[in-house]
């Protein structure tokens, strides 16, 4: 692992946009999003670090799924990047108001609504003590959230990416069709790639290992378990 010349552990959160809303639902539930403001804000305030966040837009607008062959593919998926920008300002909001100074920078020139993105502002948002979330994704169709995660990890020279999802972890499949999947606990970089485990894409994945960036994919529904990332428990699974 690379070390970090950070005076504090500078982390990355990744959240999907489902986070916000309730299951077979979508758009922003305003209860799931207290829920999730208040438990970062906790969790941060507790922990010696500074937090980054990159948030989904799947639980509004996913990309080729939602464009059902009308919309083509980068319309859609730029209509995906402004869901993402929707969940990053009622998240900020939210922070906010737990009590934690928050900034939102875009990848997308939208300049009434959010800074837009600039390595040296973020990080001097992080040095002020603030929570940036960025919003998005990369600014260019046909990547992930998780690769914009993986890009902005790289960027601001973060110490990890904590992957928040709706399992405990990475499994040798999947644990929603195979009652017998079992929980990995630690897996290289290599291995997740060669065994195709899909808790990432590969473009992102790709990222991590080149840049050595650890990851920690971890059960974002159990209580507790973002402060105990965020302060460096091993929970879940650790890519490195």
């Amino acid at each position: 692992m690379i070390k970090s010349d950070n005076p504090k552990k500078r982390v990355l959160l990744k959240l999907s946009g489902e986070a916000l809303s309730t299951e077979g639902h979508r758009g922003i539930n305003p209860q799931s999003l207290k829920e999730i403001a208040v438990e970062i804000a906790q969790a941060y305030k507790k922990a010696d670090c500074e937090l980054t966040i990159v948030i989904g837009g799947g639980n509004i607008w996913r990309g080729v799924r939602d464009g059902g062959g009308v919309i083509d593919r980068v319309n859609s998926d730029n209509m995906g990047m402004l869901a993402t920008v929707i969940n990053a300002i009622a998240l900020q909001s939210a922070i906010e108001d737990a009590g934690v100074p928050t900034r939102v920078l875009t990848s997308i020139n939208i300049y009434q609504l959010a800074e837009a993105f600039v390595r040296r502002k973020a990080i001097r948002h992080l040095q002020k003590g603030r929570i940036v979330i960025f919003a998005g994704g990369t600014g260019n169709p046909y990547f992930t959230t998780d690769s914009a995660a993986a890009l902005r990890a790289s960027e601001i020279n973060a110490d990890v990416l904590l992957k928040a999802t709706q399992v405990d972890g990475v499994y040798d499949a999947d644990p929603k069709k195979n009652p017998q999947a079992k929980l990995i606990h630690k897996i290289t970089y290599a291995d997740a790639i060669a065994k195709r485990l899909q808790f990432m894409d590969t473009a992102a994945l790709a990222l991590c290992m080149e840049k050595q960036l650890p990851i920690q994919v971890f059960n974002l529904h159990k209580k507790g378990n973002i402060e105990k990332a965020l302060c460096g428990e091993e929970i879940g699974t650790v890519i490195y």
